[in-house]
């Protein structure tokens, strides 16, 4: 008896697997997994500092125009790396940002605010909702089912009101200071709204049973379901979070324009995708975290804003970007080869 009952308060060494899917913390392997891209976003800085002319990138207002400008690609790579992390994709992101966005501003004068957001954030969680259906109980590959609901959104979007933009009356102010206001003077909002998101998500994944089935699915999806975890219910769930990143991305992007335009989140899903690849997250699923994919959309940033100040043609932008998430899926490729 006595032995039995060592044996049960007896410590559980776990698989470096797993460890690495325990709640991210201050620790030595945080700091070795963080390293590398805090120290690229070190050199990024410096590098566009000496390039900017007349130093304009380094400035206080110049930082707290690029963080505005991370958040809302930010709160779409959250929603992404779930996704992802169960071995998916999600495509339509960048015309979910349309759909809600017109579909927020269009009830904003008859329903408010608040009745605005939830009817924009509520169609995001609606297409969410389907292509988290369908991947979960279809053969279909995610890539097809989001990219047809890709253009499912944009035509929506398009459609709504003629392909016109949907222009906010200047007084309400509510909804515009979502995307412009700053609290204390120089915090943007967008950027406590990101926070907001990613304290939400890194508890969600890294803090939670739900987090650990994750990790789980996009590991080894057949063991998963053995272990008796409902992966069809974790899918439809994911796809749905994913979704409502989206709509709030939406919302946040038609403030800060003034009006919803239904051409609106043009290539925002690349960008995405980028900073989930950049943090870490792998597309073979299994591994991944938050605070790395932050970091990602912090580089993505700067590389965006950096670009765009040096006078780099649009052209050359795209390939650089290109050439970035190219270099991020290979070098996750060549770690996973040399683990095994």
């Amino acid at each position: 008896m006595k032995s039995a009952e060592q044996a049960r308060n007896k410590p559980v060494s776990l698989p470096v697997e797993e460890k690495s899917r325990k709640p991210i913390g201050l620790s030595l392997g945080a700091v070795r997994t963080f390293a590398p891209l805090l120290a690229a976003i070190a050199v990024l800085l410096v590098l566009f500092s000496l390039w900017v002319p007349q130093g304009r990138f380094l400035t206080p207002a110049n930082l707290v125009d690029l963080t505005q400008q991370i958040s809302v690609n930010a709160i779409l790579a959250f929603g992404l790396t779930l996704v992802i992390l169960i071995g998916g994709i999600d495509l339509s992101v960048g015309a979910v940002v349309a759909a809600a966005g017109v579909v927020a501003v269009s009830l904003l004068n008859t329903t408010g605010p608040l009745g605005a957001c939830a009817g924009g954030i509520g169609v995001a969680v609606f297409f969410g909702l389907a292509n988290g259906l369908f991947a979960a109980r279809t053969l279909m590959p995610p890539f097809i089912i989001t990219l047809a609901t890709m253009l499912i959104a944009r035509g929506f979007a398009l459609g709504f009101n003629e392909s016109r933009p949907l222009p906010i009356a200047e007084h309400q102010e509510l909804f515009l200071a979502l995307g412009n206001a700053r609290w204390g003077g120089w915090l943007p909002m967008p950027v406590i709204l990101m926070f907001g998101v990613f304290l939400l998500s890194t508890v969600l994944l890294h803090g939670t049973r739900f987090g650990q089935h994750l990790f789980a699915i996009g590991g080894n999806r057949e063991a998963a379901r053995f272990t008796g975890i409902a992966i069809a219910r974790h899918e439809v769930l994911v796809y749905a979070f994913c979704g409502a990143c989206a709509g709030l991305a939406g919302i946040i992007h038609a403030s800060q324009l003034y009006s919803a335009e239904p051409a609106a989140g043009m290539g925002f899903e690349l960008s995405a995708i980028a900073a989930v690849v950049l943090g870490g997250t792998s597309f073979s699923g299994g591994i991944g975290t938050i605070p790395g994919t932050l970091l990602g959309a912090i580089i993505i940033g700067i590389l965006d804003k950096g670009l765009n100040q040096a006078g780099v043609h649009f052209s050359l932008q795209y390939i650089v970007k290109g050439a970035v998430i190219l270099a991020a899926v290979w070098y996750d490729v060549f770690r996973r080869n040399r683990k095994r």
